[in-house]
């Protein structure tokens, strides 16, 4: 894992934290290693990339336990203290009324958002979801997929190269360097032909964040930091060159 400065509370310090597929709401959201997570950062602005509040799951299920209401708290304790928090709606929380309501208005909200790094990239940061229905899969497949999105066994690797494809294309072809995204629950981050994609992952499998260091440099964390994980020892990447 790259090395980041740390603050005289022993946290490690980043320009960015980039989070999304949280999935409050959803009983097996992994909130605990969540809570942990964040107790071991301090960023300068958190990015939210969607799927934070699965609203689809509250829907069919109500659940919402204390660890729940700790992640919101947390996030809202960095806002307060001076961290800015953005948020960029995905599929499982495009209706904001209850978000909304449980935030009272403590956050930005985008549907998409410009993350400029600290070299001068700029980056087109959105949830993933607006590249469904270029997907040669039927509307009914794509919807069962969505349903059983714990095992994720129909977003097979081929249709998650396309994703990832189409995802770095639209952000090329709009003048970004890059795109940084969620959704598909699988953390990656390189480059394709040329612009970086990169995606943070999720908190139901891999419990896995993207950080953008001080220095600009992208890496991809999992939980917990303290243990080896092929993530750390490959994904870190540094900003392209002028």
């Amino acid at each position: 894992m790259a090395s980041g400065n740390p603050t005289r509370a022993g946290r490690r310090k980043a320009r960015t934290l980039f989070l999304s597929d949280i999935h409050l709401g959803f009983r097996h959201a992994r909130v605990r290693e969540l809570n942990e997570f964040l107790h071991a950062l301090e960023a300068e602005q958190i990015v939210l990339v969607g799927d934070i509040v699965d609203a689809l799951s509250l829907a069919r299920r109500a659940f919402w336990s204390a660890e729940h209401t700790q992640v919101v708290r947390a996030l809202l304790a960095r806002q307060r203290a001076g961290t800015r928090l953005i948020y960029i709606p995905g599929n499982h929380d495009a209706s904001l009324a209850m978000l909304a309501q449980m935030l009272r208005g403590q956050l930005e909200i985008h549907r998409e958002w410009v993350h400029r790094t600290a070299r001068g990239e700029r980056l087109l940061v959105l949830h993933g979801d607006q590249f469904d229905s270029e997907l040669p899969c039927p509307g009914w497949l794509m919807r069962l997929g969505d349903a059983l999105y714990t095992a994720t066994i129909l977003l097979n690797h081929g249709v998650n190269e396309l994703r990832r494809a189409l995802a770095a294309q639209h952000a090329h072809a709009q003048g970004y360097d890059g795109v940084i995204c969620g959704h598909i629950h699988r953390a990656n981050l390189r480059r394709i032909d040329g612009a970086l994609y990169g995606n943070s992952g999720d908190w139901v499998e891999s419990c896995t964040a993207l950080l953008e260091n001080e220095d600009g440099a992208l890496e991809l964390l999992r939980w917990p930091l303290a243990q080896p994980a092929a993530l750390r020892s490959t994904a870190a990447l540094a900003p392209r060159a002028a």
